[in-house]
């Protein structure tokens, strides 16, 4: 065996086993995009954010997620999800093995007057202005991004399966959703036809979103949790020193806070994918390292605490 196949192999072995969207093979973690067109105190400059972007991929993630309304201003919609385009036709690994996942059915418009719109027309409308942002024919992961109280649950859901039939989405998903409404998009779809669900979910907010991940996990889905190392406004800065568990741990480990964080996480179940947000390579190559950090037994039942 030549040195250079027995470091592949090596490679191989430590590389994380990929988890299922659907028909979907991705990361254990995916890319939270957002940051680099707004939230926090700083945007990036246009470099960093793709210095961003290609810091992930190179590290092993292979999902990506935006949405229309990450942006600067209501009228540069799609600002995010060009720059994600842009990251992968100038990265210089393989792109086709990455998967995209956006989302529609918030509006923004003049004077940032923020709305939800779940209509067939709207989702469509939305979705075509995703896919010229992305430079694509079709997304692999598509979420409603809002229940839009206005309309029956199912009406927004069966507008997603119409575009899916149409080859426009791979696979579907809801985000911001609870319980009941999974109820409905799996009455909608069938079995095995809701693919993800995007709900908030870290140690600083759980209480309403753990009944989703358990659901999730009974029925085949997905469950991908967003902000969660507790958000951009500072609360994934200071896990760390809100949790004592996450802190012990760390600290025994000689790892960061938020890669412990996220090894807890992805120990809630197979179906668990966190999408950490990142604004700088930095952030997200030391996120990545969860993919392969084993936490032992008692250091899960010492975080399980979080749960209370």
């Amino acid at each position: 065996m030549t040195q250079d196949t027995a470091s592949q192999n090596s490679a191989a072995s430590t590389a994380p086993a990929p988890r299922r969207i659907g028909s979907l093979s991705v990361s254990p973690l995916g890319l939270g995009a957002m940051p680099s067109s707004m939230g926090g105190n700083v945007k990036p400059s246009h470099e960093q954010a793709i210095a961003t972007v290609h810091a992930a991929l190179d590290a092993g993630i292979t999902l990506i997620d935006t949405a229309d309304i990450y942006a600067p201003s209501w009228d540069t919609m799609g600002h995010n999800e060009k720059i994600v385009a842009e990251a992968l036709s100038s990265w210089s690994g393989d792109a086709s093995q990455i998967s995209i996942a956006t989302k529609g059915g918030i509006t923004r418009s003049e004077g940032e007057v923020w709305g939800r719109d779940g209509s067939a027309a709207y989702l469509r409308s939305a979705l075509e202005k995703s896919l010229e942002a992305l430079g694509r024919d079709s997304v692999d992961l598509y979420y409603w991004h809002r229940p839009d109280r206005s309309i029956r649950y199912a009406e927004g859901v069966e507008a997603l399966a119409a575009l899916k039939r149409e080859g426009l989405i791979r696979e579907i998903g809801v985000s911001n959703a609870n319980v009941e409404e999974l109820d409905v998009a799996r009455e909608v779809l069938g079995e095995g036809g809701l693919a993800a669900v995007q709900n908030e979910f870290s140690p600083r907010f759980h209480h309403t979103s753990h009944g989703e991940l358990t659901y999730c996990g009974e029925h085949g889905i997905a469950f991908v949790p967003w902000s969660p190392l507790g958000g951009t406004g500072g609360g994934s800065k200071a896990v760390g020193e809100k949790f004592p568990q996450v802190a012990r741990v760390a600290e025994a480990r000689g790892v960061s806070p938020q890669q412990v964080v996220l090894a807890w996480e992805l120990s809630l179940g197979e179906h668990v994918i966190p999408i950490p947000g990142a604004s700088r390579p930095e952030s997200i190559t030391d996120s990545a390292q969860a993919m392969t950090l084993e936490l032992s037994a008692s250091e899960l039942e010492d975080l399980a605490t979080i749960l209370g």
